[in-house]
Formats: structure tokens, C-alpha cells, sequence
């Protein structure tokens, strides 16, 4: 696996693992938006093939209560 590639993984899995932690019993909502926040900011450039050619991600519908 390149080198993106793995920090890539890595990033989004220690993500999951902090979105199961935030459903326990007793978790440390402080430390989730602390350390979810850098690691969601550490995000490196996705891999190549991630997303289909031609891919924008700044196109498609609009959210609620976002104007068109």
C-alpha cells in the first residue's frame, strides 16, 4: 500500500474507532471533539481511485436549509 494510502486507512479507521467510543457509556465528549477535530484536520489528499473519474465533490444537492 503507498504511503497516502496507509495514512489515509489509518486516519478514517482511528475516525470509526472515536464514533464507537462517543457511544459508550462514559465517554469524554471533551476528548472526542478535541481529538476528533485534529484527526478529521490530518486527513490526508484521498488515494487515486477513491472516488469515480470526474468526481466533484462540491456538486450535488444542496442540504437543508442551505440556499440553492
Amino acid at each position: 500500500m503507498c504511503p497516502n494510502c496507509d495514512d489515509f486507512a489509518r486516519t478514517v479507521l482511528l475516525l470509526g474507532q472515536l464514533a464507537l467510543y462517543g457511544d459508550s457509556d462514559g465517554a469524554d465528549f471533551v476528548f472526542i471533539e478535541i481529538v476528533g477535530a485534529s484527526l478529521a484536520a490530518s486527513l490526508p489528499e484521498p488515494p487515486p481511485g477513491t472516488f469515480p473519474p470526474g468526481f466533484d465533490p462540491n456538486s450535488g444537492p444542496p442540504y437543508p436549509g442551505e440556499d440553492s
